[in-house]
């Protein structure tokens, strides 16, 4: 099973500063934020009134307007950013090109930390004004998180394994690691893997509001999320997706498809301490790191780049800290480590999967993306954060994390193939 090596061939992406992965990734390695007033509805009665808002994004350049009014929002990200990641890595979107392809060798693992928020608030709105009735009969399948893997394996006809997990923040970065784990054991050859989020409605805002986790910076929203850095006050909703196509690699090579990078590792762990508080010595984190370090083979000194989660809450960053320094001892000190939700804000389930682009990116090109708005230095965050400005360092191994309230750790590691 382990002889079985798996590469990325294709990504995608939908994002608050592009969406596509080459505006993507020129936003982030320029500081370009993509933080904005909320335009989706009105916020002046909220505490927080920015996010990172998807913009220009029409859905029908990819499904018929009367099949996308039956999918919510965060399943349509979902399939705009696979139709990206399957063209990228060469494969057929149509069912006549399918041939060359066993399409029961091709699996899905994609979803949302939260689900079709917006069409379960619609439709309780439609209930409680016009009765039972009037409920769509397309709620349930619109709200339900894995209804982007459905929606996908039915896209594209793929037949192997199909679920979506749900882990909050960590969604997407437990996806993939969960589809490297199912070619890794020779279930399928192809897996279509990420996370998809869109929770900027009034009920979204409302709940994260409640809770005081997100930034109140509303004069400045383009330095309003600020990861490590000690003024941050808090994180800044986004919305969109990321999409990988995972795939074995002599399945790969066959086909002549172009490898962007290798996923060696993932570890995933629980902190088993508080529901939406991370623990204070980093220490389920840690262990998700090491878990990913023990699977690739690699040493705490092998690893070059983290894109850590770096929520830019009080909380998440100074414990994320601890966390690297545990896993890493004086190593931690020597890694370029940086928050690209400083220009995207916080993804939250789409989090791992555009994250996980940022890192494979950053292995091909030898450049690290800065952590933005990074002003002020917090003596519990005191590792190079990759401040404002991109760097160029060559890049063997990068590491994807990620944290979810519940506890949940996943880490996903990436080496540049050779």
């Amino acid at each position: 099973m382990n002889d079985r090596r798996v590469v990325v061939t294709g990504t995608g992406v939908i994002s608050c500063v592009g969406n596509n992965v080459r505006e993507f990734w020129d936003a982030l390695i320029n500081g370009r934020c993509g933080i904005g007033t909320v335009t989706k509805f009105d916020a002046s009665a909220f505490r927080t009134r920015i996010a990172g808002e998807v913009k220009n994004f029409d859905i029908t350049q990819y499904v018929p307007q009367k099949e996308a009014k039956r999918m919510d929002l965060f399943c349509q990200y979902a399939i705009a950013a696979a139709d990206e990641a399957m063209k990228s890595a060469g494969l057929p979107l149509q069912p006549e090109d399918r041939g060359n392809i066993n399409l029961q060798r091709m699996g899905v693992i994609a979803s949302s930390g939260i689900g079709g928020l917006e069409s379960m608030a619609n439709q309780s709105k439609v209930l409680l004004e016009r009765g039972p009735g009037r409920v769509s009969p397309f709620l349930i399948p619109m709200l339900i998180s894995d209804i982007a893997s459905g929606n996908i394996s039915i896209r594209y006809g793929a037949q192997g394994p199909n679920l979506g997990l749900v882990t909050a923040c960590a969604t997407g970065c437990h996806s993939i690691g969960e589809a490297f784990w199912t070619i890794k054991r020779d279930d399928a050859d192809i897996m279509i893997a990420g996370g998809a989020e869109a929770t900027i409605i009034p009920l979204g805002f409302a709940g994260f509001c409640s809770m005081k986790a997100l930034s109140q910076r509303n004069d400045d929203p383009l330095h309003a999320s600020r990861p490590f850095d000690a003024e941050r006050d808090g994180f800044i909703m986004a919305e969109g997706a990321g999409i990988l196509i995972l795939e074995e690699l002599e399945h790969a090579k066959r086909r002549g498809a172009t490898i962007l990078a290798e996923v060696v590792g993932y570890g995933a762990t629980g902190d088993a301490y508080h529901i939406t508080s991370p623990h204070p010595e980093g220490d389920g984190a840690a262990r998700a790191m090491q878990m990913a370090l023990r699977h690739a083979g690699l040493n705490p000194e092998d690893v070059d780049y983290i894109n850590a989660h770096g929520t830019s809450t009080p909380l998440n960053d100074k414990y994320e800290t601890a966390a690297i320094k545990r896993a890493f001892g004086a190593h931690a000190n020597k890694i370029s480590i940086s928050s690209t939700k400083g220009a995207t804000g916080h993804g939250l389930g789409a989090a791992g999967g555009l994250e996980s682009i940022a890192c494979i990116n950053a292995i091909r090109t030898g450049i690290v993306p800065p952590t933005i708005n990074y002003e002020h230095p917090d003596p519990e965050c005191d590792l190079d954060y990759t401040p404002n400005i991109a760097r160029e360092k060559e890049l063997r191994v990068a590491l994807n994390v990620n944290l979810g309230f519940g506890g949940h750790n996943g880490v996903v590691a990436y080496q540049r193939y050779e």
